[in-house]
């Protein structure tokens, strides 16, 4: 089987490297390496890293040239050169047979495992497809299980139940979305409400629609726990699932924080999914690569008696990958000492 990946721009992989200071060029290391064997495994964020103290910043550095016709995607075995056009640092790949090819954005079609390997989508689908944020009270205004079959509490996939109120589409084999209030989400120093999460449950279809009375009933074709009584029913989310993603900064100065983390735990690691109290009004997109910080303690300075406030300490990345009003999805892409909720996230 094949599948389509936007070459060499698109991908993005986990290798933290030296945390850099806020910039708005591309950083070199230093000491920069010369050149850089391609292993199995790498992806583009692995190689920037090699280069770059500030890897996001990787079109700066990554030589487009659009006359290539059919340029070639990074594979195993090849090197990675650092060369200087212009006066600028640029990066070119130098094939075994002593031919060079300029990196460019082009789509192409690959053999699985052959090239460098793209964003792990089985951390973040089901959040991408299913799992909801969700305002003000459009939970409560759905309509909801309101029995089982029965009269069962409980509801697994096979199993038919009843449904009340209104449903937009109330046609046999029209298909809607279960979902459960979750958690709301306020802003840890404003305390405005910034959504509320609607938790995927499963999914029913429409088996004999509503006539006189407002009760639908339906059967569940997909679940990931028991329904109970009371969930709610959604219309399914029309929209684009993204299969790749363009790491970048932020357009405009930004600065949130971690406000939740997936299944309400602790402790974020890498790879955690989090919820952050930026959105589409703050002018974050998918792919936009966010610095966590710890926020300094305030400690008493023995000396002077006084309280101190120490500086906010860098801890990790994280990349947006679904955006809503005032809220978005993140991966966690690195994660340091004791990233927690209520930690700060801003410009790389």
């Amino acid at each position: 089987m094949k599948k389509i990946i936007f070459g060499w721009l698109c991908v993005i992989g986990f290798s933290f490297g030296a945390i850099a200071q806020p910039s708005d060029t591309a950083q070199l290391r230093d000491p920069v390496p010369a050149v850089y064997t391609v292993v199995k495994g790498d992806t583009l964020w692995d190689i920037s890293s090699a280069f770059l103290e500030n890897p996001w910043m990787w079109p700066e550095i990554w030589h487009v040239n659009t006359q290539i016709a059919n340029p070639h995607l990074i594979y195993p075995g090849d090197i990675i050169k650092l060369v200087y056009i212009d006066g600028q640092p640029r990066l070119t790949v130098d094939r075994s047979n002593g031919r060079t090819f300029k990196l460019s954005p082009k789509a192409r079609v690959l053999e699985p495992d052959e090239a460098i390997n793209t964003i792990p989508l089985e951390k973040i689908n089901s959040w991408l497809s299913r799992s909801r944020i969700l305002k003000d009270d459009a939970l409560e205004r759905a309509p909801y299980v309101v029995a089982g079959e029965n009269n069962r509490l409980l509801v697994g996939e096979g199993d038919s139940l009843y449904a009340r109120g209104n449903f937009p589409n109330n046609t046999i084999g029209a298909g809607y979305g279960i979902f459960r209030k979750d958690k709301a989400y306020v802003d840890p120093e404003t305390g405005e409400e910034l959504g509320m999460l609607a938790r995927d449950i499963g999914s029913v279809e429409i088996r004999t629609p509503s006539a006189s009375s407002d009760i639908t009933t339906m059967n569940v074709t997909r679940t990931t726990e028991e329904v109970r009584l009371a969930d709610r029913f959604l219309e399914h989310e029309e929209r684009i699932v993204e299969t790749t993603f363009y790491p970048s900064p932020p357009t405009t100065p930004v600065s949130g924080h971690i406000v939740g983390v997936e299944r309400g735990v602790t402790q974020i690691g890498k790879l955690s999914i989090v919820m952050l109290s930026l959105g589409d009004r703050d002018n974050v997109q998918s792919g936009n690569v966010l610095a966590i910080f710890k926020k300094g303690e305030t400690i008493i300075d023995r000396v002077t008696k006084d309280k101190v406030t120490l500086p906010d300490e860098r801890s990790g990345l994280v990349m947006v990958f679904k955006t809503y009003e005032k809220m978005s999805l993140g991966l966690v892409l690195e994660a340091g000492f004791g990233v927690t909720v209520n930690d700060i996230v801003k410009n790389p």
